[in-house]
């Protein structure tokens, strides 16, 4: 069973940075590919990024490339998400995930089974 806790987020306004940390226990983390999910008011969760068990392979939604960046420590057992030149439209609650299977990211949502309590990040303009 794996946990995870986020922390980081707040309140920002457009233009600034935040970074996002998940921590994880419980687990064998350096065995799970990790991802970034948020969900705004209203919109259905969607994903931000994934990152794969040893950081060799990314993947961003294209909303965030180039201002988002997904990285981990495994000796920390920590995925960070840094985010530069917020915008509006990016305020929702954060959420890191692990899938069920080891080394794998689906693209499956329902295929994520652990999940954080979620980290608010608010922009103004």
């Amino acid at each position: 069973q794996v946990q995870l806790v986020e922390s980081g987020g707040g309140l920002v306004q457009a233009g600034g940075s935040l970074r996002l940390s998940c921590a994880a226990s419980g687990g064998t983390f350096t065995r799970y590919g990790m991802g970034w999910f948020r969900q705004a008011p209203g919109k259905e969760r969607e994903f931000v990024a994934t990152i794969s068990w040893n950081g060799g392979s990314i993947y961003y939604v294209d909303s965030v490339k180039g201002r988002f960046t997904i990285s981990r420590d495994n000796a920390k057992n920590t995925v960070y998400l840094r985010m530069n030149n917020l915008k509006p439209e990016d305020t929702a609650v954060y959420y890191c995930a692990a899938p069920k299977d080891f080394y794998s990211r689906p693209q499956n949502q329902n295929q994520w089974i652990y999940w954080g309590q979620g980290t608010q990040v608010t922009v103004s303009s």
